[in-house]
């Protein structure tokens, strides 16, 4: 009995709702901290529009995004093993990824 206990108090029931699960696509993630919080900003460019929108903004705790960091290095390797290396585009990226967001969390 003691060990059925442990293991549900370690399970997590997460509910997706419908709207949440259609996900949200991006083509461009803006990234900045402060010394408590990495604040990320998901943005879809489409061509030919002069303006593009934040579509999502998620802020995690430093702790947090260390660990979202290793999940998706993890993931990427498993996705590389079973559908070989992911192609990077010669091109440099669009917007060029050499500036400081200003916005301040």
């Amino acid at each position: 009995m003691a060990e059925e206990n442990k293991k549900k108090g370690n399970q997590i029931n997460i509910e997706l709702s419908e709207e949440i699960s259609e996900g949200t696509y991006s083509n461009l993630a803006i990234i900045s901290h402060s010394n408590s919080e990495f604040v990320l900003d998901f943005v879809r460019i489409v061509p030919n529009v002069q303006k593009a929108k934040v579509k999502s903004r998620i802020i995690l705790s430093p702790e947090h995004a260390k660990r979202l960091h290793k999940a998706l290095a993890d993931n990427i390797n498993k996705y590389e093993a079973q559908n070989g290396k992911i192609r990077e585009s010669s091109q440099p990226p669009f917007p060029p990824m050499n500036f400081t967001p200003t916005a301040k969390a």
